[in-house]
């Protein structure tokens, strides 16, 4: 009977694995009917921009997620949290007004609102270009585990720069009511403010071509991420920020140096700042930059775009080997 038993139980075991083995059968072939697809094919260099767009359209889910992931890393159990990105414009708002009022017996008024004028636009694009040169090599993990634009990377870069921005420019407004109360600096309305739409297009532009290119180039050259410290730094004092523009375009004009003159006035950002301070340093417009910003920022802004194409191409020819390379 044991023997019996056994024969029925392996009788009965064999058409459930034959049926098993068919299932699997009849997929395999399903699975080998289809057509081959490769997942991240070459692009061509002067065609598909227009289809990357709309594939990082198809994932803005992914994007706004990938925006809030790198506001909450960056203040990961802080107990101050958002707070941290008002402290540090504050501090340098503080320190620079102690430096050049208060030691060196700087004479222009409102001072503390027209280096904070400055201040809050150039934070935002060293956010983005800091951000951005670092982000593919950042999240290499996660790029090896599934497909989606990789352009989505330095794109939540720049959704967390414009967060942290429109938290600054609470404190610059916040400077401005205190002068426009406790001072007898007259603060007024312009239609200069018309240009600040346009210089943080202007920023926006130059800010996500040139992170795009440094993050794919830093993906093969690790040490851009360092270099482009340095560059920024020494970018800080070409852009007047802590000094108004007239100084050095008096001293340019007055030694006969025109070239040099045109040269440094061409700095897209020098264009950005300036813009920014006259739209909100009114209480002593001598000075701000007494030429046509409307005509240069628009100059500028069609020129980033070119720069912004490009700079998406090569990002797209290089994407192909960021898996291998990290």
């Amino acid at each position: 009977m044991a023997g019996t038993s056994t024969d029925l139980r392996g009788s009965g075991a064999e058409p459930a694995d034959s049926f098993q083995e068919a299932t699997i059968r009849s997929r395999e072939e399903a699975i080998e009917a289809l057509p081959m697809e490769r997942v991240n094919p070459p692009r061509a260099f002067f065609r598909g921009a227009v289809r990357d767009v709309v594939d990082i359209l198809r994932y803005r889910e992914l994007l706004g997620q990938l925006v809030r992931k790198e506001l909450k890393v960056k203040y990961k159990d802080s107990v101050l949290g958002f707070f941290w990105t008002l402290v540090r414009p504050m501090t340098q708002l503080i320190i620079y007004y102690l430096a050049f009022t208060i030691f060196l017996g700087n004479q222009q008024p409102a001072y503390a609102v027209f280096i904070f004028s400055g201040l809050v636009i150039w934070g935002l694009f060293t956010d983005i270009l800091g951000g951005c040169t670092g982000s593919i090599v950042g999240n290499g993990g996660l790029l090896k585990k599934t497909y989606f634009p990789r352009e989505i990377f330095p794109l939540s870069v720049v959704g967390a720069a414009l967060v942290n921005f429109a938290l600054q420019m609470l404190v610059l407004f916040a400077a401005i009511g205190v002068t426009a109360v406790f001072t007898d600096n007259r603060v007024v309305l312009t239609s200069d403010l018309g240009l600040v739409p346009l210089a943080l297009l202007v920023c926006l532009i130059w800010g996500l071509a040139l992170g795009l290119f440094l993050a794919a180039a830093t993906v093969y050259f690790r040490d851009l991420q360092h270099l482009i410290e340095i560059i920024l730094l020494a970018l800080f004092w070409l852009v007047p920020i802590v000094y108004p523009v007239v100084l050095p375009i008096r001293n340019f004009t007055e030694g006969g140096h025109t070239t040099l003159l045109e040269i440094y006035l061409a700095n897209p950002m020098l264009n950005v700042v300036v813009a920014f301070q006259r739209a909100f340093y009114t209480m002593g417009p001598e000075y701000t930059y007494p030429g046509n910003l409307w005509g240069r920022l628009a100059v500028l802004a069609l020129v980033g775009l070119g720069l912004l194409w490009l700079a998406q191409r090569y990002f797209a020819r290089a994407q192909g080997d960021f898996a291998q390379e990290l």
